[in-house]
């Protein structure tokens, strides 16, 4: 798998985590294990130089 192509499946899979984050208690073991996922996908994207000011909706 190329660069592109990982970023790619980053960026989808950071969409993704969000999604799911939005429908469920913040309070709940769920949510709190999809934050740790959200939070290395961010690391990574904006390691990569990836700008989430238009794709990070949680904004945790």
């Amino acid at each position: 798998m190329t660069e592109k192509e990982m970023l790619k499946v980053s960026v989808e899979e950071f969409d993704r985590i969000q999604d799911y984050m939005m429908s469920c208690d913040k309070d709940s073991e769920v949510y709190k294990k999809m934050k740790k996922r959200y939070t290395a996908l961010k690391v990574i994207l904006t390691a990569s130089g990836i700008n989430l000011t238009e794709i990070d909706y949680i904004k945790e």
